[in-house]
């Protein structure tokens, strides 16, 4: 007998091939028959009545890896359709680590991806401190969605250099022990190798993240450390002092993939993305495999002053990183502070999150009541009537109220005609959720059903089988994920049915189920009917399903 038997589906084979109406049979967690009559004799029945059936999304950018040892169905990802995540992106990974490295790992999430240090404190669950120690965590743990994990640059230098991998280069020798962790991350079955040079990415205190200290020799290194292995994908989110150029010759001289983040529109700059996509093609042209991760989202944050992650990578915003209460606020106040932020957001840039845009910061909640009424007002509209500079109606808001003001802005990808540019690439990958992170400022888990609803259905800026290939089997085929990607026999039963006239995600709101009762931004997911990993029903149409058990599994072999 089957355990699944989906009747009258129109599938959507993750190919790009046209929608097929056909039933589709499950047993042991693997796709046993499609056809047009499968016979029915299985322990659950769904009569899909002709709903979209395709694989599970495949999120290839994801930041779950604190949250997976607290929280194993790493909420709120598969009820809005993901069954496979990749984990470590950008290298800010929590293994390898000493234990006398803990805090500095988590004070450094803290900042970077605008996670509460409580929150960490009190989940994050110490079982390992290699990199092998880790998987092994997550598989006694268990899973709802199959996960595959980078080893990460930041957790590597920190392992070699402890708190030295935020002050300076490394040296050969040092260098020499981070490949060797490489490889051993490699043979424990690591996805590949994740970095970033972003300026935007700073840790406890404001310091860089420590692989933005590395030197291109370091990157190097490493990189042909994971090649070594004759598999692997790196991942780096980049800088502009990272041209492509040089990511290609980390290509060539690894012979892996790069994946190359974070490609998004800016409005003050809008040819650089194209240019970034112009290089990657030609490498991709002289036979060099680069992938640009694009997102279908608009990047939008919600911040406070005390923790204004969209700001914190500018140069003139260092003097206030690392700073809290009084000392804080004293910062804030400055003239000088002030006007050094206007001269930077005034001069020219090739990438930075917020490029003073006044008109897309929005007060989204005030503490005192003698401000309700700048709630819903947008930063420039408010300094227009104040006739003061919009910098200062916001700081000056922000103080007044012991910085717990809300804020929203649009930082990027707010230009459509230009983000379906971006989607429609042939060497970009949709991407960027970002899931696992900054889960006070942006929800962007449900990617997926976002590229379905908005631009597919609503946009009509690809075909329904071109999306379900971007969620699926191009990830798939990129990190060599055998058996996942696509509906056929014998492959894995990660399934998503949903009705195309509805699908989508719904609206942010914020929850209170992180550790200790702290919150996070939540979305519901619009038109998503069943979500099984491996077979098991991990959602349905009212959201994620705990009863059953968790069959999602680690991933650490690969086919290239």
């Amino acid at each position: 007998m089957d355990d699944l038997l989906i009747r009258g589906a129109t599938l959507y084979d993750g190919s790009g091939a046209d929608p097929l109406r056909a039933d589709l049979a499950v047993r042991g967690g693997r796709i046993r028959a499609i056809g047009a009559s499968v016979p029915v004799a299985a322990r659950q029945v769904v009569d899909a009545g002709g709903l979209a059936l395709m694989p599970g999304i495949i999120d290839s950018h994801t930041h779950f890896d604190a949250q997976l040892t607290w929280d194993p169905y790493v909420r709120p990802s598969p009820a809005l359709g993901v069954t496979t995540a990749v984990i470590g992106n950008c290298g800010f990974t929590i293994a390898p680590c000493r234990p006398q490295d803990r805090e500095l790992t988590m004070r450094n999430l803290t900042q970077v991806e605008g996670m509460s240090f409580e929150v960490l404190e009190r989940g994050i669950s110490w079982e390992f401190e290699t990199f092998a120690e880790y998987l092994a965590q997550l598989r006694r743990r268990g899973c709802a969605v199959n996960v595959g994990a980078y080893v990460g640059h930041s957790s590597l230098r920190t392992w070699v250099m402890g708190a030295d991998a935020t002050r300076r280069a490394a040296t050969d020798a040092e260098i020499t022990q981070m490949a060797e962790l490489v490889r051993a991350a490699m043979d424990a079955g690591a996805v590949g190798l994740a970095s970033s040079t972003s300026p935007a990415h700073n840790g406890a205190g404001g310091a860089p993240m420590p692989s933005r200290l590395a030197t291109d020799a370091e990157h190097l290194a490493l990189i042909e450390a994971m090649g070594s292995s004759g598999r692997g994908v790196y991942m780096v989110t980049k800088g502009a002092q990272m041209p492509v150029a040089l990511l290609e010759e980390m290509a060539a001289r690894s012979g892996r993939p790069v994946m190359v983040a974070a490609l998004l529109h800016n409005g003050t700059n809008p040819g650089a993305v194209f240019a970034d996509l112009d290089a990657i093609t030609a490498a991709n042209q002289r036979g060099r495999r680069l992938i640009g991760q694009v997102s279908c989202c608009a990047l939008t944050m919600e911040y406070t002053l005390a923790s204004p992650y969209p700001v914190e990578g500018l140069a003139s915003w260092k003097r206030a990183l690392g700073k809290q209460g009084a000392a804080l606020e004293a910062v804030l106040a400055d003239p000088q502070f002030r006007q050094g932020v206007r001269d930077e957001l005034a001069a020219p840039s090739v990438f930075r999150l917020f490029n003073g845009e006044w008109d897309k910061v929005h007060v989204v909640e005030v503490t005192h009541e003698r401000h309700r009424e700048l709630e819903q007002s947008s930063i420039a509209h408010l300094a227009r009537r104040q006739g003061k500079d919009p910098l200062d109606v916001m700081l000056d808001l922000a103080l007044d109220e012991d910085l717990t003001t809300i804020f929203t802005a649009q930082l990027l990808n707010s230009d459509e005609q230009a983000v379906a540019r971006l989607l429609n690439h042939p060497h970009s990958l949709v991407s960027l959720s970002d899931a696992g992170a900054h889960l006070t400022f942006f929800n962007d888990a449900g990617f997926g059903l976002h590229l379905m609803g908005h631009w597919v259905r609503e946009r009509a800026v690809m075909s329904l089988p071109d999306a379900v290939r971007r969620l699926t089997h191009q990830s798939a085929e990129i990190f060599g994920l055998s058996g996942r990607g696509l509906l056929r026999e014998g492959y894995a039963a990660d399934l998503l049915l949903f009705d195309p006239a509805t699908v989508g995600r719904g609206v942010s709101r914020r929850v209170f189920d992180l550790p200790g009762g702290a919150p996070r931004l939540h979305t519901d997911a619009l038109g998503v009917r069943g979500v099984w990993v491996n077979g098991e029903q991990v959602s349905d149409a009212d959201g994620l399903r705990t009863e059953g058990r968790l069959a999602g599994e680690v991933i650490t072999e690969f086919v290239h």
